[in-house]
């Protein structure tokens, strides 16, 4: 009677172990999708990414290296010249602005720009002809030292005033007279009285104006040559 009951004992663990084993299997069919409330199915979850077998991590990123060109490239400084400040190019020199006009009382809206305008068949007129009642004042049209006072034929009485820089030189002809005192090497400020509208030298007598121009200098500054700029666009409007 103890061998069957041993016996039957030894059937039940037996039966219990193979249970235990079939319920540890996976289901040979998927499970059922778990339904929300709408009746809808939820996303299966995606797989657990593999672990590095090493590290026990995820496997890095992959390194992608930039395609460096040569705008990406830094500037490395010239040591040579690294901290230097850049050297300012030299200005050239500007023509002389903003004139006085010349003749006292004349507005520049009474002037005509007779630069250049024909003289006869082989001379041009390289200055400005300001037309006024003889005895006008003439004025200094800036800031200048009288280097020449000449009576010449195609002239008359005429001033050579040069500028501070001694680059332009202002030149006055014509004129009835000189004013009281004027002398060569006087310095003399914009406005001051040089002489007086006339006619002296080639001009018309019933024609009575001031032949004003502007020369630019030579290297020898030399008062009776350099080149003739018109004057007309220089004038204070």
């Amino acid at each position: 009677m103890r061998w069957l009951l041993t016996f039957l004992l030894g059937v039940l663990v037996g039966a219990g172990g193979l249970f235990a084993w079939l319920h540890s299997l996976p289901p040979r069919t998927p499970p059922e999708p778990v339904l929300t409330q709408s009746g809808h199915a939820l996303p299966a979850p995606p797989p657990p990414a593999a672990a590095n077998p090493i590290e026990g991590q995820l496997p890095p990123a992959p390194k992608v290296q930039p395609d460096l060109t040569e705008v990406d490239l830094p500037i490395k400084p010239d040591p040579a010249t690294a901290g230097a400040v850049a050297a300012v190019p030299p200005v050239a020199t500007d023509k002389p602005q903003g004139l006085l006009l010349p003749v006292q009382g004349i507005k520049f809206g009474q002037l005509s720009d007779t630069f250049n305008q024909p003289r006869g068949k082989e001379r041009q007129h390289p200055a400005l002809d300001i037309m006024a009642a003889r005895g006008t004042p003439v004025l200094a049209a800036a800031d200048g030292k009288v280097v020449k006072l000449v009576n010449s034929k195609p002239g008359g009485l005429t001033v050579y005033e040069f500028d501070p820089t001694s680059t332009y030189a202002y030149y006055y002809a014509h004129l009835d007279r000189y004013a009281d005192g004027l002398k060569e090497g006087m310095a003399v400020k914009r406005g001051d009285v040089l002489g007086y509208v006339g006619s002296t030298g080639n001009a018309s007598k019933e024609a009575p104006h001031l032949h004003f121009a502007v020369v630019e200098l030579t290297s020898e500054k030399q008062w009776w040559t350099g080149t003739p700029i018109d004057p007309y666009p220089l004038l204070e409007h």
